[in-house]
């Protein structure tokens, strides 16, 4: 791969990684931590920045086309919904597939995050239309279910 798309990416990640976090209102703490089901499977994370906007990290599995390695980072900007606990979110990111030949692809996930209450658990439902950029330009489309903790 001679584009740093790589390197870029890892950027990324470490940037959301080390931001200073603060704690919302209605939130037990500032990072997440749990799974994702659909395409991709696999583990997810989400580290808030502040109230209303945080970057999420996941590691995966993509079942299509033979199954691959995905890795993905998004901003994510929030809007509290009614009721209070329920938010609507939407992001740009960034989306890394390996096996043979490594894909790279812009990501736009948008979805729906619930606090469940007096728990440190949450559920998200995302939809992610993408625009894949290597090896060759195409629109693709992620989407999953999700359950995080607090930790």
């Amino acid at each position: 791969m001679n584009f740093n798309y790589l390197q870029l990416f890892i950027i990324l990640i470490v940037a959301g990684m080390t931001v200073e976090l603060a704690e919302a209102q209605n939130r037990p703490g500032d990072r997440e931590a749990g799974v994702i089901l659909g395409e991709p499977t696999g583990i997810s994370a989400k580290f808030w920045r502040d109230g209303n906007s945080a970057y999420d990290l996941g590691l995966a599995w993509s079942f299509g086309r033979g199954g691959k390695l995905h890795i993905h980072s998004n901003y994510l900007i929030h809007r509290s919904l009614d009721p209070p606990d329920v938010y609507f979110y939407y992001g740009l990111g960034a989306r890394l597939l390996f096996r043979d030949d490594p894909e790279a692809a812009a990501r736009v996930p948008a979805g729906i995050q619930y606090f469940i209450p007096d728990t440190r658990l949450t559920l998200f439902l995302e939809i992610a239309p993408m625009l894949n950029l290597i090896p060759e330009t195409k629109f693709l489309l992620n989407g999953g279910l999700g359950m995080r903790i607090f930790i």
